[in-house]
């Protein structure tokens, strides 16, 4: 069973965005496999102070996006396509959202290629 260890709550998203993010950071760090199970909504809630209502409106959007999927009767498991798609869908994103910033930082800087490389460790 895995744990959520140390969330640190933020005023910056709704918290059930922050929890549902989490879960996915913990998907992509393969820490999360598939076919493994999600705590309860009851065990997240009491372990974090959280609404029940808030745990599971992050679950349910798990579940929408196909990333989890609920056993009747044994709660949230991770689905065998959830690293592809969170893979795919997160590259998308960060090519998309968070690399032009990275990128028109990186020219106002005056930066090339090598030293991006260099200061990476790339060779």
């Amino acid at each position: 069973m895995m744990t959520l260890t140390s969330i640190q709550w933020t005023n910056g998203a709704p918290i059930y965005r922050q929890l549902k993010d989490r879960v996915i950071a913990m998907m992509l760090d393969g820490v999360l496999k598939p076919g493994d199970a999600l705590p309860s909504v009851r065990q997240v809630a009491a372990e974090y102070q959280l609404n029940p209502i808030t745990v599971s409106r992050a679950y349910q959007e798990l579940a929408d996006e196909a990333l989890v999927e609920k056993r009747r009767g044994l709660g949230m498991f991770v689905t065998e396509e959830a690293s592809k798609k969170l893979l795919a869908s997160e590259r998308q994103r960060f090519l998309h959202e968070e690399w032009p910033a990275v990128a028109e930082r990186i020219q106002r800087l005056g930066l090339s290629t090598e030293d991006l490389l260099r200061q990476g460790g790339v060779k």
